[in-house]
């Protein structure tokens, strides 16, 4: 009788254990400059207000500009390990069971401090087609419209954000929209 009660109690406690350590799950995320100041982001798990959620502790997997990141949080907050020399776009994606969440975000670096700037996915769509728009209607402009274009093919790409990360990150937003 003692070992069948010492038995149910130990399935009991295994169960509760299971049960709390399960992980949480991370559905937005902010970018910040690390904190130590060392050309390095940090990302910052919050909810849908952005309002930081500190119980998040655990190894999760983000995808940043392309390269697969396994990132430690601790009480929310987890640092990219790789440092950042210049201005540049990133994208970052974390991808869970309620589904893909990604931001675009420009990083200004001005004297060894990091700006991130979150940008609009749809900007990368509404530009393009304001040129596009413009050319139809003023056909004189078409020299001016496709320089125009090109250099900011030619920012995009000499910033970090080549064709494939241009249009993964219109289709996310995409998705998102609909």
């Amino acid at each position: 009788m003692l070992k069948l009660r010492s038995g149910f109690f130990l399935l009991l406690f295994t169960i509760s254990n299971a049960a709390f350590s399960q992980k949480l799950d991370i559905n937005n995320f902010i970018i910040k400059e690390s904190l130590l100041k060392n050309s390095k982001l940090a990302i910052i798990a919050a909810d849908s207000l952005e309002n930081p959620l500190e119980q998040i502790n655990g190894v999760y997997t983000f995808t940043i500009s392309g390269f697969s990141q396994s990132l430690r949080f601790n009480d929310g907050v987890a640092v990219v390990p790789l440092q950042l020399e210049r201005s540049a776009f990133v994208y970052i994606k974390h991808q869970n069971d309620q589904g893909t969440h990604s931001k675009l975000v420009y990083v200004y670096k001005k004297d060894g401090s990091l700006n991130p700037y979150t940008v609009n996915s749809m900007w990368l769509v509404i530009i393009p087609l304001i040129i596009v728009v413009i050319v139809f209607l003023f056909r004189k402009l078409l020299i001016l419209g496709i320089i125009i274009f090109l250099v900011l093919i030619y920012f995009n790409h000499s910033s970090g954000l080549g064709i494939g990360t241009f249009f993964e990150t219109i289709f996310d937003a995409l998705k998102r929209l609909f």
